[in-house]
């Protein structure tokens, strides 16, 4: 069925034909999803859109798992939403679960797929965030009620280290902004602090792994400890590894300290890397 010129539902048998044979021409995007899955309604709107403002850079390719369970089945999707870049016939990137907007539209770019005609973005010169906590305290003291600049406080205190005061200006936050992205990556990063918290040093969770490579609390919190540190490409090699020897330990903590830890990383070429590594062991 021809949802519109760039969005197609496939089934099994047309799966060849509509992802495989035409990713040769043209890049596909799949979205596994369901009609019941809260997550999947968030994403597939998004996806839909990004298919018809890119007017065929590339093609979404959606499939309804209750109904295509074969397939699902045959390339091993575990959760829902699950989407997968496809192109020159193989399986090139992808991304489990829901993703924002802003986020989305990252992924296409690192896998060079772009709407015609569009003008590269120059990057934003990074700023000082020991800066930006005095310039948004000012700010709010001249306007109280903007929340957002506390938003943009949370942020700038996590960048120094501040967790406690950016955990009182997230949690004083209205419930609007509270499921802001930013605010979402906000949390992420303060879970990655609770989770250090009385952990052990990094060359004692070292040692537990020389010992013991299957030590996975270990490397869960040695990943995460080097993200915090600032050494991303170290940690998220850890955490990429605790994901290949078991994806589903503690009730899928790898996969949820990788998400976290993309969220929290902003180097979005390092991401794109990772998340390609990821898909790879997943799918």
């Amino acid at each position: 069925m021809t949802v519109s010129n760039h969005i197609r539902e496939v089934t099994t048998d047309q799966f060849d034909a509509e992802v495989v044979q035409r990713s040769q021409q043209t890049p596909v995007l799949v979205d596994f999803w369901a009609p019941w899955c809260g997550p999947c309604r968030g994403l597939t709107p998004i996806l839909e859109k990004l298919a018809d403002e890119f007017a065929g850079a590339f093609i979404l390719a959606k499939v309804n798992i209750d109904e295509e369970q074969q397939l699902a089945a045959a390339l091993q999707i575990k959760s829902i939403p699950t989407v997968m870049l496809v192109r020159d016939g193989r399986l090139v990137d992808g991304f489990p679960g829901a993703l924002p907007e802003a986020q989305v539209r990252e992924f296409l770019a690192h896998c060079g797929v772009s709407p015609a005609d569009t003008a590269p973005v120059e990057p934003v010169a990074a700023i000082d965030p020991r800066q930006e906590v005095e310039r948004l305290r000012s700010a709010i003291e001249a306007e109280p009620d903007r929340h957002e600049l506390h938003l943009d406080l949370a942020l700038a205190l996590l960048a120094i280290g501040e967790s406690e005061q950016a955990e009182q200006c997230l949690d004083a936050l209205p419930v609007a902004l509270a499921n802001d992205d930013r605010a979402k990556r906000a949390r992420a990063r303060l879970g990655f602090a609770a989770a250090l918290k009385d952990a052990p040093s990094h060359a004692e969770l070292e040692r537990r792994l020389h010992a013991d490579g299957n030590d996975h609390a270990a490397r869960r919190l040695l990943g995460i400890g080097l993200i915090v540190a600032g050494r991303n490409e170290e940690g998220l090699v850890q955490l990429l590894e605790l994901l290949r020897r078991d994806r589903d330990w503690s009730g899928g903590l790898p996969r949820k300290a990788l998400l976290d830890a993309f969220q929290v990383i902003e180097d979005q070429d390092m991401v794109a890397g990772a998340r390609r590594q990821m898909a790879s062991i997943l799918f």
